[in-house]
């Protein structure tokens, strides 16, 4: 699995929950984070350089635990390595046209990720009828990646890129980022109890789940003969420390730590 930092942590929990007995690589591309604010060219580039590096080190199945990453790079990486499993992350845009009452729907992303192909596909493909507003949230990613952000900064943030879409009528928020799925309470608060707030997270599990199944790639190694199951790379030296303390919080196990140099 991979992201451009922590946020793809949320999406590797989900995952640990369904297949505990598989073991998780997780590369946070610290060096370049965060993806949102590059060019689909360099996003597309620094996922061909992890994708070498996860496959080198044996990756049966590569989860790109980031929206901006699998709006950029995801057919080229199914292009390139037709032979690896891929799961990419998409907003949940079909669930939210499916559920809204309003008929309107608001996507909350990077503007990478609004920008992308696969992003218009997914309009193209499940609006239908409805209207689809989309907000690029600039500095929620940063914010996220902080060991200790401010809470009222965050809400703060959230209420200028949530409200303007809620004052056109949406009823159901989607979180269009990794990162995002952390402040999901926030989001909640903010828009109150009668907002449907989306987060792709378990989705994209259970589809990682199906396609372990379908191709039977399912681990058969108990858990007790494996103890080691999460290692937790970045490729940032100076971000190793914190990431491994933010990893064993959100996950609420102890995982193995790597530095990595990518090519």
């Amino acid at each position: 699995m991979f992201d451009s930092g922590l946020g793809g942590l949320s999406v590797l929990r989900e995952i640990r929950k369904r297949e505990p007995h598989e073991k998780l690589l997780y590369l946070a591309d610290h060096a370049h984070c965060p993806y949102g604010t590059r060019t689909l060219v360099e996003v597309r580039s620094f996922a061909m350089q992890i994708t070498r590096w996860l496959c080198a080190e044996g990756a049966k199945l590569i989860a790109i635990a980031c929206n901006t990453a699998s709006a950029a790079a995801l057919h080229t990486l199914r292009e390139t390595y037709p032979d690896t499993p891929f799961v990419g992350m998409e907003p949940a845009v079909k669930t939210a046209v499916g559920s809204t009452i309003t008929g309107t729907v608001g996507v909350l992303a990077t503007e990478a990720t609004i920008k992308g192909k696969l992003f218009s596909n997914l309009l193209d493909r499940f609006a239908d009828d409805a209207t689809v507003l989309t907000q690029a949230c600039p500095g929620l990613v940063e914010l996220v990646e902080k060991e200790n952000y401010d809470p009222r900064q965050a809400r703060a943030l959230i209420k200028r890129y949530a409200q303007p879409l809620l004052d056109l009528g949406a009823d159901t928020l989607v979180l269009g980022c990794t990162h995002y799925s952390f402040l999901k309470t926030e989001f909640q608060d903010i828009a109150g109890p009668n907002i449907a707030i989306i987060d792709p997270a378990p989705a994209v599990a259970d589809q990682v789940t199906r396609v372990l199944t379908d191709k039977s790639l399912r681990s058969k190694i108990k858990l007790e003969e494996n103890p080691n199951l999460i290692m937790v790379c970045t490729t940032d030296s100076n971000q190793a420390g914190r990431l491994s303390r933010q990893a064993k919080s959100l996950l609420g196990e102890s995982v193995q730590l790597q530095v990595v140099k990518l090519k």
